[in-house]
């Protein structure tokens, strides 16, 4: 057996084992004499460090893993990373950047051979992290978004769609992010509330000279704009409709139409109309036919539409736009306007609506099919807690078809062709035959497209494979809900899409990680941690603890150092626990020699206890309740076992029988076997150390059992016996902290019923309440008063005059009565007194009542005290 340092030194304990558990392959997957249990990893961005959220969510999908290992399931547990094209593809372009260069300078080849470059050295800082972090990963089935088997499913499945109806390119009004210059989804948009204005200009109209004041928020998309809208039974505008208007922006004539979409209570009720540059607009452009003028560059500048304008950024021409507007005597007014504006996820620019043809996803079909099975409670995915289902769903019954194309070069490539000469469109699985007269598209597909696939693409899909066909359906998927539409939804229209099944059985929802003060940890406000700065100071084990355990599923966690050490001195605590097993073992105490047949009562008690936890977490642990786990678990430990049965059970250890010092050993290893058990899911590390420091079974606790129930044959009232001697303790160390008495003073108790019946002693409950706290049952009541608190199924009472000196104590009593009688005397004279009853300020008088009140009655109480001291 392993000897354990004489204290807890988390970086030795944590130092070098996991590349032994790799090594020996205690995480790879594939027996088959075992039920199957399957967990993907949600794959990091190959753009950096991993954070706390990583941390949290990765800790939470190890617990999983561990615990399915420890029940003696046949655990996957698959690694992988996302190549993130927007976010991988900036990080390339800055480290360019640096060097001078641009991705256009070494073309699109060499700048993926540059990102390939970027992928490996990131993956490999990612792979430490996890090490660090003690996660059970089979390494062997690590995968990649652009790996080669995941770029085979990718154009698959495209093509599949395509070739089903289900993907289009169309030209339609996308998020365009101007800085990466690619078309963003809606869910990549992130909607800020900011300050912006509302801008009235007159517009003339040509046949009657009259004045239509129009409004806008984006003076500048003014170029683009081919008509004005009002409703057909807006009286002001009645007699215009079919006429003409001046477009002050430019001095083009623009027709005035009628459509019933517009809101005659909004602003002027006479809307200007920019296809090409708004969603709405660009429905009414469809409907009329009207001509789609797109007015600005793909890097958000002014094009060749705007005149004098053309290359100014955009919000700079708003400004020379409304300038000169003004100078020509065209502006009525600018407001102030609160308004929420889209932003890139990725970049933070203000996302522009713009003309382009894309490439989308036509959703509703695949939504649909997805909602009917989440009324069949054997198809559906089981979300805990359960009200992520409601927001899961709703956005299913509200979805927009999905822009998949991004202007990027990293990524997977579009498998369309166009043909040089006819123009042809060819989508499919290999490359054109004859593929030097075909041009294929240079748009690359949104990063969450491949990663939709991930339940079955790393299990080897569209292949059959035995791992496919074993370990999917998946388990459970963990992540937070920041995602659920980004990633759990498009992963369950894919995989019943391309599997006809549910991607997974059950998604644990978790939430943010948060500073102490509840903010969101960000750049700008300086909050972050960085999880391996914390894994150096306390221990990954600590911050594991931590991590899983305060916090309930689907609720935001609070990063609060204080808790993270709170979880190194518990973990602190077990080792100082295991060291006493330790130190009370002989050297070749092996588990052959675990005997329990002569457990005593104390024994008895501490293993149904264990029981009582085994069951109770066991429980909690399929439910992912892991915060009451760790409180069950801390109770069990901390209290059950370190203050209570390691103390009770001293005497036992120093028996002269040899048969009752065994039972305690045995005891002793059996609890701290299970614990060691219970805790591993939670802080493999150190778990593994103090399993190899006790007798063991396996050279590995990663190769052991989750414990199975004890057989204890102990009564309902030998229990009750216990937990009543444990509430006895209590109360005698209670009275002897509340009047000062040294812990090794000796004291007699009283014991009674709860009917105030006297209780005759117990000699072996005496014999420990004598070892534990120098207290002697005695079987007589007392004449003498007596302080009395209440234990299990009764009263403990000691003699007064066994906590405090009698004769010093009737000594201070007469004394404050005497003092007691004075103030009385006082205070009766003065409220005698009509001068001072009076004269006095009411609120004197009232206090001296209260004063002679008070008086009165702590001088009965004295009395009362004095005549029970002299009895």
């Amino acid at each position: 057996m392993k000897e354990l340092a004489s204290k807890y030194d988390h970086l030795n304990v944590e130092k070098d084992i996991y590349k032994t558990w790799c090594d020996e392959g205690y995480f790879k997957a594939g027996d088959k004499s075992k039920d199957p249990f399957c967990i993907v990893i949600p794959p990091p961005n190959v753009t950096g460090k991993l954070h706390l959220g990583h941390a949290w969510d990765t800790t939470l999908q190890d617990i999983i893993a561990r615990y399915k290992r420890l029940k003696g399931y046949d655990m996957l547990w698959l690694p992988g990373m996302d190549h993130a094209g927007i976010a991988t593809q900036a990080k390339v372009d800055e480290r360019l950047k640096k060097e001078g260069i641009s991705r256009y300078d070494i073309g699109r080849e060499k700048f993926l051979d540059r990102a390939w470059e970027w992928k490996e050295e990131y993956a490999s800082h990612i792979r430490q992290q996890w090490a660090k972090m003690g996660l059970s990963l089979d390494y062997s089935r690590e995968r990649f978004t652009l790996d080669e088997g995941l770029s085979h499913a990718v154009r698959k499945i495209f093509v599949d769609l395509y070739n089903d109806g289900l993907i289009y390119r169309g030209e339609r009004i996308i998020n365009w992010d101007p800085k990466a210059k690619t078309a963003l989804s809606n869910i990549e948009v992130i909607h800020k509330e900011i300050e912006g204005a509302m801008y009235t200009f007159k517009y003339k109209v040509v046949e009657t000279g009259q004045i239509l004041n129009v409004s806008t928020t984006r003076p500048e998309t003014m170029f683009g704009d081919v008509c004005v809208c009002v409703h057909p039974d807006d009286p002001r505008y009645t007699d215009v409709i079919g006429k003409h208007v001046i477009n002050p922006a430019n001095g083009d004539e623009l027709p005035i139409i009628a459509d019933s979409y517009i809101d005659i209570e909004f602003g002027t009720g006479a809307m200007k109309c920019t296809p090409a540059h708004d969603p709405n607009d660009f429905l009414i452009g469809e409907k009329y036919k009207l001509p789609k003028i797109i007015c600005m560059n793909p890097d958000g500048t002014m094009n060749e539409c705007c005149g004098e304008f053309k290359d100014m950024d955009r919000f700079e021409c708003r400004k020379a736009l409304v300038k000169k507007i003004e100078a020509e005597g065209n502006l009525v007014s600018i407001e102030k306007h609160m308004h929420q504006v889209g932003h890139s996820e990725r970049t933070d620019v203000i996302v522009e609506p713009y003309l382009s043809k894309q490439w989308f996803v036509k959703m509703k079909p695949l939504a649909e099919e997805v909602l009917k099975h989440q009324e069949n409670p054997e198809e559906k995915i089981n979300f805990y807690p359960l009200r992520f289902e409601k927001t899961f769903n709703q956005w299913l019954e509200n979805i927009e078809d999905w822009c998949i194309s991004r202007q990027l070069w990293w990524g997977h490539r579009i498998p369309a062709w166009y043909h040089k000469d006819s123009g042809e469109v060819y989508v499919g699985y290999e490359d054109p035959k004859d593929i030097e007269n075909w041009i294929q598209d240079e748009d690359v597909l949104d990063t969450w497209f491949s990663s939709a696939l991930w339940p079955f693409s790393t299990l080897g899909w569209p292949e059959n494979t035995d791992d496919l066909n074993r370990y999917f359906p998946n388990d459970v998927l963990v992540t937070g809900y920041d995602i659920i539409f980004f990633w759990v939804a498009r992963m369950a229209f894919q995989s019943r899409y391309a599997m006809h099944s549910r991607p997974f059985k059950d998604v644990l929802i978790h939430g943010l990680v948060r500073d102490a003060q509840g903010r969101k940890m960000s750049k700008s406000l300086g909050n972050g941690i960085d999880p391996m700065e914390v894994i150096d100071k306390y221990g990954c084990d600590s911050l594991r603890f931590f991590l899983t355990t305060n916090s309930t599923p689907g609720q935001d966690l609070r990063f609060i150092t204080e808790k993270v050490e709170a979880a190194w001195n518990f973990i602190n605590k077990i080792w100082n626990a295991s060291r006493f097993v330790c130190m009370n073992l002989d050297a070749d105490f092996s588990i052959d020699q675990l005997d329990l047949s002569q457990a005593s009562m104390i024994d008895k008690w501490i293993l149904k206890r264990l029981n009582e936890t085994i069951e109770s977490v066991s429980a909690n642990m399929d439910k992912y309740e892991f915060a009451l786990v760790g409180n069950e678990l801390t109770s069990f430990v901390w209290d059950d076992f370190c203050s209570w049965y390691i103390e009770l059970c001293k005497a036992n250890l120093n028996s002269e029988d040899a048969a009752i010092r065994n039972a305690v050993k045995s005891t002793l290893v059996t609890v701290l076997s299970a614990i060691v058990r219970l805790l591993h899911p939670f802080m493999p590390f150190v778990t593994e150390e103090i399993y190899l420091s006790i007798p063991h079974r396996f050279e590995s606790i990663n190769l052991e059992t989750w414990p199975n129930l004890i057989d204890v044959a102990m009564s309902d009232e030998e229990m009750s016996s216990v937990n009543e001697l444990i509430t006895m303790i209590q109360a005698v160390r209670e009275i002897k902290t509340a009047y000062n008495l040294k812990p090794s003073a000796d004291v007699n108790i009283i014991v009674k019923a709860a009917d105030g019946t006297l209780r005759p002693c117990d000699d072996k409950i005496n014999a420990i309440l004598n070892k534990m706290c120098h207290a002697f049952w005695i079987n007589e009541d007392s004449s003498e008063e007596v302080v009395t608190r209440t234990i299990l199924n009764g009263t403990l009472s000691i003699q007064l005059s066994d906590v405090i000196n009698v004769e010093e104590e009737i000594a201070k009593c007469e004394k404050e009565i005497e003092r007691l009688k004075k103030e009385i005397a006082r205070a009766e004279g003065m409220l005698a007194n009509p001068n001072f009853t009076n004269k006095a300020p009411a609120a004197k008088v009232d206090a001296e009542r209260e004063k002679l009140a008070g008086y009165t009655q702590q001088l009965a109480l004295n009395i009362a005290r004095l005549e029970g001291l002299k009895k």
